[in-house]
């Protein structure tokens, strides 16, 4: 699995950075599955992180989380993303 993580207006820093690669940690079980991860994390007001998953049987997912804390909309992000690599894997098994 590649996995990409574009900061958009603003620096990410170590702390953060570290925190993001923990909560992958998460999904290592789809690495397999996965041929690329792409995270893209805004910040105005609130944090957006927006991720962009290609499975390997060519489907696509976008998934996102929003918060005013970091790592709330980050741990949003993950429980979502973490839901759909799951459905996904429910489906193709099923075929």
């Amino acid at each position: 699995m590649n996995t990409s993580i574009n900061a958009v207006g603003f620096t990410l820093e170590q702390k953060q950075s570290d925190m993001v690669d923990s909560k992958l940690k998460r999904i290592s079980y789809a690495d397999d599955l996965i041929v690329d991860l792409i995270i893209k994390i805004k910040h105005d007001k609130e944090y957006v992180l927006d991720a962009n998953v290609n499975f390997k049987w060519g489907t696509q997912a976008h998934v996102s989380g929003e918060d005013y804390d970091f790592s709330a909309a980050l741990n949003k992000m993950m429980d979502v993303l973490d839901n759909k690599i799951k459905k996904e894997k429910d489906k193709v098994q099923e075929k």
